[in-house]
């Protein structure tokens, strides 16, 4: 197992593809480099939104041939992902 502390906005680049990716803080919009480290034919669960407005879980798919898929699959309510996402 590893651990890595530090900014979720930039995933973890070095272990990357990843088949699974959960966010756990609400990102006003999917982070690029999340989407870029998804192997094909994985899935992503993120919070997306305003930090004091509508946010949904939304599930991101990458197809076979990379293509991106989002659906939003519920309301919720996350605390707000901190660091480059506000920039």
């Amino acid at each position: 197992m590893f651990v890595k502390a530090g900014d979720g906005f930039f995933g973890w680049p070095d272990k990357a593809p990843f088949d699974a990716i959960i966010g756990t803080a609400a990102a006003k919009r999917i982070p690029e480099p999340l989407l870029e480290q998804l192997k094909p034919g994985g899935r992503m669960i993120i919070p997306t939104g305003s930090a004091w407005g509508f946010q949904y879980l939304e599930l991101v798919t990458k197809d076979k041939e990379g293509k991106i898929h989002k659906s939003r699959v519920m309301p919720v309510r996350f605390v707000p992902m901190t660091g480059e996402v506000q920039k």
